[in-house]
């Protein structure tokens, strides 16, 4: 690794974030809750997505001890749409742990703060930092590329020895002095600054310190392999109306994938069977429930991190001689009509449907 000189370093960095820092509203004051509840919306959320985001959940939700007493379905709608929603289950979660097991107060060090569900090493550094004062480094995506191009690094980002040399060049650079300041800076550097692509290295105030700079390969880092393909399922969901014009809908189990949200049940098709049976027989297993499958009411595409879904959702008749509805494979299942919707937590997919909903009840008023 390229040896720096580490103070000359961090004081052209502070001296260009002195001048450039955004006004972003979690910088207002370093406050350890507003500190926490805007680095945990920050993982994998841009800048601008999460900041609409934030002034509303602090909004209701203004102190660690009023999110810690909220119900979690609430907390879940109030984050509907941000995406990752274990992040909001483990926001939850650790609201309790401090409000009820150490009297409101957050752990002050980073050590300390990884104790808490949904904090990490780099979440607890930028915590601790910016909160606390602790040098304490970080390493997101965008301290990463700033990272690589400033060592010139031309190992593979994503293996686990590349990134324990990053956090050491993290360390090893880490500003004694405004640690907090320090680490916003680079986070900041990376996001509008040492961009992905096509960086603003003319414009960088540590261009004279990076050794990809100097070389010309800082449109070559960092290094990454190549994404294997993205895995996609077809997802039969049903619509299934009762005679009193409500739908049943289904909240999945809170340890999974989109957990505590609700959904119109369902499930991905098996191999060899077509959709409606791929969808009775998840409602089989899911809810002990017995349907008639109808006509296609829409489609519905949609991606997550590692796979992609397309949804096709099916208008049903629910067969209440087959008894009422169980939880076998969801955590709680409701009756509601159309209107009574917006009161539940969906994820982006279902969402595409309820709005294809509305766009044709409105159509027919």
């Amino acid at each position: 690794m390229l040896e720096i000189k580490n103070r000359l370093l961090a004081k052209d960095l502070l001296a260009w974030y002195d001048r450039h820092a955004a006004a972003l509203p979690w910088r207002a004051n370093h406050d350890p809750y507003r500190v926490w509840l805007s680095e945990i919306m920050l993982q994998q959320t841009q800048v601008e997505t999460a900041t609409p985001y934030y002034l509303r959940f602090l909004d209701t939700y203004p102190t660690v001890e009023a999110l810690a007493a909220a119900p979690l379905d609430d907390v879940l709608k109030k984050w509907e749409g941000l995406g990752y929603y274990s992040r909001a289950r483990n926001l939850h979660r650790a609201a309790q742990i401090v409000t009820n097991e150490r009297g409101g107060h957050f752990p002050n060090t980073a050590i300390d703060l990884q104790t808490l569900p949904g904090i990490g090493r780099y979440t607890a550094g930028a915590i601790a930092s910016i909160a606390f004062g602790e040098a304490a480094p970080v390493l997101d995506g965008n301290v990463i590329r700033v990272f690589s191009r400033l060592t010139d690094l031309e190992e593979d980002i994503t293996l686990n020895a590349t990134k324990d040399k990053l956090w050491m060049v993290a360390e090893q650079l880490m500003n004694q002095e405004r640690p907090g300041d320090y680490n916003q800076a680079l986070m900041e550097l990376g996001r509008v600054v040492c961009k992905p692509r096509n960086p603003l290295c003319r414009e960088c105030p540590i261009s004279a310190h990076c050794l990809a700079f100097a070389r010309g390969t800082q449109s070559q880092r960092p290094v990454k392999a190549r994404k294997a393909p993205t895995p996609h399922y077809d997802v039969a969901a049903g619509m299934i109306w009762n005679d009193a014009g409500q739908l049943l809908i289904a909240q999945r189990p809170l340890d999974g994938l989109l957990g505590g949200l609700w959904e119109f049940p369902g499930g991905k098709q098996e191999s060899g069977e077509t959709l409606p049976e791929c969808l009775k027989r998840e409602l089989r297993e899911e809810l002990a429930i017995e349907v008639e499958v109808g006509e296609l009411f829409t489609v519905v595409r949609h991606g997550f991190t590692h796979f992609s879904i397309t949804l096709h959702a099916f208008a049903c008749r629910y067969v209440s001689a087959g008894g009422p509805p169980q939880a076998l494979a969801v955590k709680a299942w409701a009756w509601a009509t159309p209107d009574e919707l917006e009161r539940y937590s969906f994820g982006k997919a279902d969402r595409g449907v309820i709005a294809e909903l509305s766009k044709r009840r409105g159509m027919l008023l």
